[in-house]
């Protein structure tokens, strides 16, 4: 039903130099004209209520085509040690 075109993991900086800057995991979705709006929204709901994705950008191509791009904040855990 739908294409995942992300090849990897892409990290970018949030705005503002006096903050730390915060790291996301983007998905590229893409899904054909003949889906329906009611199948994009539950398969994007499933990504948000499984997978913590919220929606960054949507794109309707010439052709129909939808593109959806999903970002996900990466976080970087910290051991402690406790004996």
């Amino acid at each position: 039903m739908f294409h995942d075109a992300t090849s990897g993991h892409q990290v970018v900086a949030t705005r503002g130099a006096q903050r730390s800057p915060q790291q996301y995991e983007w998905r590229v979705l893409e899904f054909p004209r003949t889906t329906s709006h009611s199948q994009v929204r539950t398969m994007m709901t499933e990504h948000a209520e499984y997978g913590r994705w919220e929606l960054a950008r949507s794109q309707i191509l010439v052709g129909g085509q939808r593109r959806i791009w999903l970002r996900r904040r990466v976080y970087k855990l910290q051991r402690t040690d406790v004996y």
